[in-house]
């Protein structure tokens, strides 16, 4: 049961308050702490003039601390939020703990708050599309249903107006799960896989913040797993509510074969009749089908499957060629965007390749060049302001100069991303730019990108 949210905006009045980064989703964090009364202070390592102009806007409602040292003292802030990127366990954290300071975040809180009935979806891939089908039959159906969390939007200000009759699906990292401390009533986990070791100390420590998810669920609540992931398939001893099993190996609650999706032994749709292609988005749609059953009729199921083509131009996906994964992210065409896509890819760390340049908006780069390059393998620039963007890359410093790109034209830019990926990675155009240097618009970059790719081998 949620926790009464008045109750929060009674202890947040006149507290002091530690908000960690003023990226995507802490700005209107801020924002909505200061609507609350929050006595907030503001940290990050950039100083003021290379944030968003939308930070400046606290000035005189907020206070301060930037630069590099910017972590050197968290004292006195008995609440601290630490950005969704930022492990819980860095030392600075760990000592304000020790100081008696309780360490959160946007979506802990928002979980914990949120008076809605949570579907919350994890995995090391398939996370994005599983969600936005899961939010999208629940739409087909009539229900009222938000989608955020690793996409979409924040939604810890927008608390005040959930009904209880909403569905709220998230997608959820694993650093959000790694201190989440609460569960949703539906938990989903597409699979697991040992590749995302450059962010955690082991496979363990990934492992057992994917539980999180389903930890603290309880006998009326329930886990819906992949039978055919070995990790996935050993969490059903671990579950304490109903588990629901997804496979396209053999027959499960929901399952892909010869061809056909089955909820329950009942065909839903072929895969040959949807817009989505590949075993991978039959399991998705399996999935989607288990955490939507008595919600969703398979009437209503079978139209949207065969409707559904992902979101058009946003983290759309296109294809996989040669094991790699290929999306159009076209209507990115600010800095802030692409990292808000880029970071809906979190269990993709260190595994993406990416197409930015077209024109410049006179926008900072910077942010996106810090937090992102973490996630990128290669970069290619293209475009107007690709030197632009080159400058913000070198300057965050590290082996990102190294991973820069350059090409002459958008064809060019698309077969050295297809060149430079290997098995398991993405590849994906997501600008950050206008599309004005050499398209009409955003959509028109799109649907070249699109068809250069179909064209791939």
């Amino acid at each position: 049961m949620a926790r009464d949210f008045n109750l929060f905006k009674q202890e947040i009045k006149n507290q002091k308050v530690a908000v960690i980064g003023l990226g995507v989703s802490n700005i209107p964090l801020v924002r909505f702490l200061l609507k609350l009364g929050a006595k907030v202070t503001a940290f990050d390592k950039r100083p003021m003039e290379e944030l968003d102009q939308a930070v400046r806007t606290f000035e005189g409602q907020a206070e301060f601390v930037l630069g590099e040292d910017y972590l050197d003292d968290l004292t006195g802030y008995p609440l601290i939020f630490r950005t969704p990127g930022m492990r819980p366990d860095v030392p600075a954290l760990e000592k304000a703990r020790s100081q008696g300071s309780l360490v959160t975040s946007e979506m802990r809180e928002f979980m914990r708050h949120c008076p809605g009935k949570m579907i919350g979806i994890t995995g090391s891939d398939g996370k994005s599309t599983t969600t936005t089908m899961i939010h999208g039959l629940l739409q087909a159906q009539g229900h009222k249903s938000r989608i955020g969390g690793n996409i979409g939007f924040p939604l810890f200000d927008e608390i005040e107006t959930i009904e209880e009759d909403e569905y709220i699906v998230l997608e959820l990292s694993n650093f959000q799960l790694m201190d989440l401390g609460v569960s949703p009533e539906i938990a989903v986990v597409t699979n697991l896989s040992p590749n995302h070791l450059d962010i955690h100390k082991d496979m363990e420590e990934y492992r057992q913040a994917k539980i999180n998810i389903f930890r603290f669920q309880n006998e009326t609540d329930t886990l819906i797993i992949n039978l055919d992931n070995e990790y996935t398939r050993e969490f059903k001893q671990l579950a304490k509510g109903m588990v629901k099993g997804f496979s396209s190996k053999e027959k499960a609650d929901a399952h892909f074969a010869n061809g056909t999706i089955f909820l329950r032994n009942q065909a839903v749709v072929d895969l040959a009749d949807m817009k989505l292609k590949g075993i991978h988005n039959a399991e998705n749609l399996c999935t989607a089908l288990l955490a939507t059953e008595g919600l969703v009729d398979l009437d209503t199921a079978r139209r949207f499957a065969i409707e559904f083509a992902g979101v058009k131009h946003r983290a759309q996906f296109i294809a996989k060629k040669r094991e790699v994964r290929y999306y159009n992210d076209s209507i990115a065409s600010s800095p802030t965007r692409t990292l808000a896509t880029i970071r809906s890819f979190g269990d993709d760390w260190g595994r993406i390749n990416i197409i930015l340049g077209g024109v410049d908006k006179n926008l900072d780069y910077t942010e996106l060049a810090e937090a992102g390059k973490a996630y990128f393998r290669n970069i290619i620039l293209v475009g107007a302001a690709k030197e632009k963007i080159r400058r913000a890359f070198i300057a965050s410093g590290g082996d990102a100069a190294e991973r820069l790109i350059d090409a002459d034209s958008f064809e060019e830019a698309v077969e050295l991303i297809a060149k430079v990926s290997i098995p398991g990675d993405v590849a994906i155009l997501s600008p950050a730019c206008a599309s004005f240097d050499m398209f009409r618009n955003f959509e028109k970059r799109g649907e070249r990108f699109e068809e250069l790719v179909l064209a791939m081998e």
